[in-house]
């Protein structure tokens, strides 16, 4: 061994001891007389003190030809340092070293590979290795894998097995883009990379594995952004001989274990809310409840007062700040502003302050007066002090972009605390949502997600109505985890596929297989996955998932330090069978 401690495991306990620690140089001080190393690895760092006078020339002149990130091991006694530092573990011992090995020289690195680095984003995304030395992105894997060892231990108690499913499967037409993996043994033919391991894990209940999970690796071909890659991490697990009730109840218990072993975080019973419900009072399906600011509905108290953009709207809603009439004039024009952005696409807002005084102004005071003011604020429960919000336009679009200034809203009255946590489920999701450019039905979640069984009759008469036996959880606004009670009724299932336009051949071209299985004795299943990247972001306050994956991609799917995706040789295409030319 090249170390008998680390550097981060001396105290003063140790003192007198002789040592042998090895690890990087963080950087060295000469002051003449005396030099000081500080030498880092995983664990932490110590101090190596050099008397230049008592010390062996052979010492000196090592230490003083020392770079940053020079790999070296020292020799050498514990002593209790003079001026001790509350700065690091270690600081209250140093080393008096009898011997330095230089193990490997460095060349400067190009950025510093301290906790407040002068790198940006693709320096060290190109450099990821250096990157992977500092302090924040050490601390966001070792919470990565302390999350993963007590998924596994709290799962492992509950008899589920971890089994692995196959990396090399069938493409399949729903969900989003498969990444192809061409065969060269079958030309012409490929594989695709499992955007999840849904259909296997089905085929496991079909086994009798009644309890499985796996912490896998899955891909999709999709447009990326702060909290997607490419390729992400799952904590996939499934269920047989379960209800609905049965999969939130445990997987709750997962969600709160988590937080008190690796968080030390009680988080009370998640409270459920309907998809309607947070669509009507939110705006989306994932809402913040970290802090109220429900919609607010407003067509039968604005309407017919001659201002016509609130006569000719689809839907008049918007949402009571509190505390924030005292907003600037510049303030207001910021958020009007931001609601007209492209991405969030409201033509304009309008606004009504109840102030601290009890009087009520607004930016449309021409078309209303004091007293149909005070309608809204009965509307909205205001109180002096509150500031009203309000968007005009077709219903579904206004709706979204109310849930945005509702989330800037969050943000600029300081209601969106990372280390605050709001964890709640959302159920009832529709089953079916109807795309007018293709004129057929898509699955909302996927097209094994049973319908509620009060709602299979509606399958044939509106489809539209049926609500999924599916679940999301989401905490903070960020959906982590979604799953489903599955259909594991031959005939069920064949009419979900009808109704998704599948043909007799289609259906059975790319799902025989499990159809088939179904036909031995499936039991009742259900299950969920959740985000891992993202659950465990979440845990370390951050909102890029990519902070807490060992070699992430960037925004454009490219990983830098490998250059990848490549181009690959002509003979290798050859062999595949893929003429690049035609193609």
């Amino acid at each position: 061994m090249l170390r008998t401690h680390t550097c981060g495991e001396l105290r003063i306990s140790n003192v007198s001891q002789t040592v042998t620690i090895s690890g990087w140089v963080q950087g060295v001080r000469d002051k003449g007389s005396l030099l000081w190393i500080d030498l880092r690895d995983r664990y932490g760092i110590t101090q190596i003190t050099i008397e230049t006078e008592n010390a062996g020339k052979d010492i000196v002149d090592i230490a003083r030809s020392l770079g940053r990130e020079f790999v070296i091991s020292v020799t050498g006694k514990v002593t209790e340092r003079y001026s001790k530092s509350d700065k690091i573990a270690t600081g209250d011992i140093e080393i008096t070293p009898d011997k330095i090995v230089v193990l490997n020289s460095a060349i400067t690195p190009p950025f510093t590979i301290e906790d407040e680095t002068d790198g940006g984003d693709d320096i060290r995304m190109k450099y990821r290795y250096l990157d992977l030395r500092r302090n924040p992105v050490r601390q966001n894997l070792e919470l990565r894998h302390r999350m993963a060892i007590e998924t596994r231990l709290f799962l492992d108690k509950l008899n589920f097995l971890e089994v692995e499913t196959p990396v090399l499967i069938k493409s399949t037409p729903e969900g989003a883009r498969d990444f192809v993996v061409p065969s060269r043994m079958n030309q012409g033919e490929f594989y695709a990379l499992p955007q999840s391991p849904q259909t296997f894990k089905q085929l496991l209940m079909v086994g009798g594995f009644d309890r499985y999970y796996q912490i896998v690796k899955c891909f999709r071909d999709e447009d990326l952004r702060a909290d997607r890659q490419p390729e992400f991490t799952q904590i996939d697990c499934e269920m047989a001989f379960v209800e609905q009730e049965d999969i939130l109840n445990t997987f709750e218990g997962l969600t709160r274990h988590l937080f008190k072993s690796v968080k030390g975080i009680d988080i009370p019973e998640l409270t459920r809310m309907t998809y309607a419900d947070a669509m009507k009072f939110y705006g989306n399906d994932k809402p913040d409840i970290r802090f109220e600011m429900k919609f607010v509905e407003l067509n039968e108290v604005v309407k017919g007062k001659s201002f016509k953009v609130f006569d000719d709207a689809g839907l008049v809603v918007g949402i009571c700040a509190k505390g924030a009439a005292e907003y600037s004039r510049k303030q207001l024009d910021e958020l009007t502003e931001f609601v007209k952005r492209p991405q969030i696409g409201a033509t304009g807002l309008v606004y009504a302050r109840y102030n601290t005084d009890g009087t009520i102004k607004s930016s449309v005071d021409k078309f209303y007066n004091e007293e149909e003011l005070k309608k809204w604020v009965a509307a909205f429960n205001a109180q002096p002090g509150d500031l009203m919000l309000i968007l005009a336009g077709e219903e579904n679009k206004t709706r979204k972009a109310l849930s945005e200034l509702r989330l800037e809203m969050g943000n600029r009255l300081g209601l969106r605390d990372k280390n605050t946590f709001a964890c709640h489920w959302v159920v009832d999701f529709p089953l079916l949502e109807y795309n007018d450019e293709l004129n057929r039905w898509h699955a909302m979640h996927h097209p094994f997600t049973s319908p509620k069984p009060e709602d299979i009759a509606l399958l044939s008469t509106n489809p539209g109505a049926v609500r999924a036996n599916a679940y999301d959880m989401v905490i903070n606004g960020v959906e982590v985890g979604g799953g489903s009670i599955r259909i594991f009724n031959k005939q069920l299932q064949s009419q979900m596929f009808d109704l998704l336009g599948f043909s007799k051949e289609e259906a059975q071209a790319q799902f025989g297989f499990l159809m088939n299985a179904f036909e031995f004795g499936a039991p009742p299943h259900g299950g969920i996955a959740f985000g891992f990247d993202r659950l465990c972001s979440l845990f370390g306050g951050a909102e890029v998932i990519r902070d807490f994956i060992a070699f992430p991609k960037n925004n454009s799917g490219r990983d830098v330090m490998i250059d990848s995706p490549s181009p690959i040789a002509q003979a290798q295409l050859t062999e595949l069978g893929i003429d690049v030319k035609k193609a």
